[in-house]
C-alpha cells in the first residue's frame, strides 16, 4: 500500500493551495483528482479578492495571477459596489480571472513543488485509526495517510463517509449557467426582473476604467435564472432555451453550449471541520450562493489556515490539539460567508418591500463607514481571529510593509515566502532570545517608521514587536515588554526544544 503523510481528495483552488503548503514545509502530500488534467469546462469562479491576492503574494506567487487577470473595483454586496481603492493594502482591488486559469496556474505551482496527483481516480472511502487513514480509490487502489482532507466540493463524498452533519438551508432560487454560441445578437450585460437576475456576456471582454467591455463577437456566458426551484438532473439546451426566452423573448439563436450547469443559493455548514484524522476544507465545508464572489476565496483561505498547522503536527514539531484551532478560526469566518450571502440573496428580490430594503442598503453603503467596514469583511481584509484582548493588530492580518532590516530594505510578505513565521522586532536589535525555537521563528530586526494601517480600522498604535504566523496573521504583539511571547510561541509553534530535542514525541 502506497503512503502519505497526507492525501487531500480534490485538486480544485482549495485542494491546490493546500497541496503547495504542506510541500513548503517538507510534507509529504498526495492529491487525488477525478479529472485526468486540470482543465474546467464551463464556469465557476471569476476571480480573486484583495486578501486572497496577499496570501499569494505571502507566496511569492501573486504575479502569475496578476499577469493574466484584470483588476478592477469588484467587490460587491447585493449589488451595491463596494470600492476598496482607499485601503491600506499592496492589493486595493479585485482580480477577474476565471477558475479555469486560477487552477492552471496554481497546478504549475504544485508541479514545481514536485506534489504527485492521482488523475482519473476518485476516493470511494475511508477507514482512519488511531495513527492513520486507509484511503479507498476508485481503481481499486488504497493509499496510506496521517491525515485525510475533503476538498472534493459540495456533495463531499468524505464529509458524507464521516458522518459529519451538513446543516443549513434548501435553496430558494436555481439558475442555469452556460457557455455557448449564439446565431443572434444577444443583449448583452446584467437584467433584473420579477423571476430574478439573469445576465449575457462575451467570453472575451476588457474591464476599462472599471466598466466590462465585450469584443464584438464570440461565445457568450449566460446566466439565466430558472422559474422552478429543486430540479435535479442535468440541464439541457432545451431548457436553457426555454429559460431564456422566459426573460428575453428570444433564445437569441443559442447554440453549440460548452457546458450547461446549474447553481442555487443552497446555503450550508458543516457542523465540524474535523473528525479525527479527517479534515474538510473549501466547499467540502461550506456552501452557500456565489454573490460576492467569496467562495472560491474562503476555500483558499481555508487551506493557507489549515496548511502550516497540519504540516507541524505531522512533523511532530505540535501537538495534535494545534489541528482544533482550523475549526476554532475558520467555522465562524465560513458562518459569517453564508450569512452576507444569505442576505445578499434576499436583498434581490423584486417585491416593493425589498426594494425599498435594498434601496436603504445601498444609502448606507454608499457612506465611508459602512462600506469600509462590509468591503473589509467580503474580501477578507476584516478578518479578525480571536485571540484574546490586546492590541488591535491581534489575529489580524499583518500589513505587507517596507521594512529595512540588516540586510537592507525588504517586504515583510517576502519572508513569508517560504510559509515560516517570523518574530519581527522593532526596537533595540538583539533585545530578544527565541534560542530555544530558533529552528522554526525567523526573528528579524528590523526598522519601520511610517503609519500602521489596518483596512476599516485606520491608524494604530505602532507595536514594539510582532509574532507573524505563516498564514499572515499576528499570534503576539509586543508594546515594550516580551510577556506573553513564551505562550504565544508554544501555542502556534510547539513546545521549546530540550536537550535539542523537540518535547514533543
Amino acid at each position: 500500500m502506497t503512503g502519505h503523510a497526507v492525501v487531500i481528495a480534490g485538486g480544485g483552488p482549495t485542494g491546490l493551495m493546500l497541496a503547495g503548503e504542506l510541500a513548503l514545509a517538507g510534507v509529504d502530500v498526495a492529491i487525488v483528482e477525478r479529472r485526468t488534467n486540470q482543465g474546467l469546462i464551463g464556469s465557476r469562479a471569476g476571480g480573486l479578492h484583495s486578501r486572497t491576492i496577499e496570501v499569494l503574494d505571502q507566496r511569492g506567487i501573486a504575479d502569475r495571477f496578476l499577469s493574466e487577470g484584470q483588476v478592477a473595483q469588484a467587490a460587491a454586496f447585493a449589488g451595491a459596489r463596494l470600492d476598496i481603492s482607499d485601503f491600506p493594502t499592496r492589493h486595493p482591488y479585485s482580480l477577474g480571472l476565471w477558475q479555469n486559469h486560477i487552477e492552471r496556474i496554481m497546478a504549475g505551482w504544485v508541479g514545481e513543488l514536485k506534489v504527485p496527483i492521482y488523475r482519473g481516480r476518485e476516493v470511494t472511502g475511508f477507514a482512519q485509526d488511531d495513527t492513520g487513514v486507509d484511503v479507498g480509490l476508485s481503481d481499486g487502489q488504497s493509499l496510506r495517510a496521517e491525515y485525510l482532507v475533503g476538498c472534493d466540493g459540495g456533495r463531499s463524498l468524505v464529509r458524507k463517509a464521516a458522518g459529519i452533519e451538513f446543516p443549513g438551508w434548501d435553496p430558494t432560487v436555481s439558475s442555469l449557467i452556460a457557455e455557448a454560441e449564439m446565431a443572434d445578437a444577444p443583449e448583452l450585460g446584467i437584467r433584473h426582473d420579477a423571476n430574478g437576475t439573469h445576465g449575457i456576456g462575451r467570453l472575451e471582454y476588457e474591464i476599462r476604467d472599471g466598466e466590462i467591455i465585450y469584443k464584438d463577437e464570440g461565445p457568450v456566458r449566460v446566466m439565466v435564472t430558472e422559474q422552478h426551484v429543486g430540479s435535479t438532473s442535468e440541464p439541457t439546451l432545451r431548457e436553457l432555451s426555454e429559460g431564456l426566452i422566459a426573460v428575453y423573448g428570444t433564445d437569441f439563436g443559442i447554440h453549440s453550449p460548452t457546458s450547461i450547469s446549474r447553481f442555487t443559493d443552497m446555503t450550508r455548514q458543516a457542523a465540524t471541520y474535523r473528525d479525527r484524522r479527517v479534515l474538510l476544507a473549501g466547499d467540502a465545508a461550506h456552501v452557500h450562493a456565489p454573490d460576492g464572489g467569496q467562495g472560491l476565496n474562503t476555500g483558499v483561505q481555508d487551506a493557507v489556515n489549515l496548511g502550516w498547522k497540519l504540516a507541524q503536527v505531522v512533523r511532530r514539531t505540535s501537538p495534535e490539539g494545534l489541528l482544533d484551532t482550523y475549526h476554532a478560526e475558520r467555522h465562524p469566518v465560513g458562518a459569517r460567508v453564508l450569512r452576507n450571502t444569505m442576505a445578499a440573496v434576499a436583498l434581490r428580490r423584486t417585491d416593493e418591500r425589498t426594494k425599498a430594503l435594498r434601496d436603504t442598503v445601498a444609502e448606507l453603503v454608499g457612506m465611508d463607514e459602512p462600506r469600509q467596514r462590509l468591503a473589509a469583511e467580503m474580501t477578507g481584509l476584516g478578518i479578525c481571529y480571536d485571540f484574546g484582548d490586546g492590541h488591535p493588530l491581534l489575529g489580524r492580518r499583518m500589513p505587507d510593509l517596507d521594512i529595512v532590516s540588516a540586510n537592507g530594505p525588504l517586504r515583510v510578505f517576502t519572508l513569508l515566502h517560504g510559509a515560516q513565521p517570523v518574530l519581527l522586532n522593532f526596537g533595540e536589535p538583539g533585545g530578544f532570545d527565541i534560542t530555544p525555537w530558533a529552528d522554526r521563528v525567523q526573528l528579524i530586526d528590523a526598522r519601520y517608521d511610517g503609519t500602521w494601517e489596518l483596512p476599516a480600522i485606520g491608524a494604530v498604535t505602532a507595536p514594539a514587536a510582532v509574532l507573524v504566523r505563516p498564514d499572515g496573521y499576528v499570534a503576539w504583539v509586543g508594546t515594550g515588554t516580551q510577556a506573553g511571547l513564551v505562550d504565544a510561541l508554544t501555542t502556534w509553534f510547539g513546545p521549546r526544544k530540550n536537550g535539542g530535542q523537540s518535547a514533543v514525541s
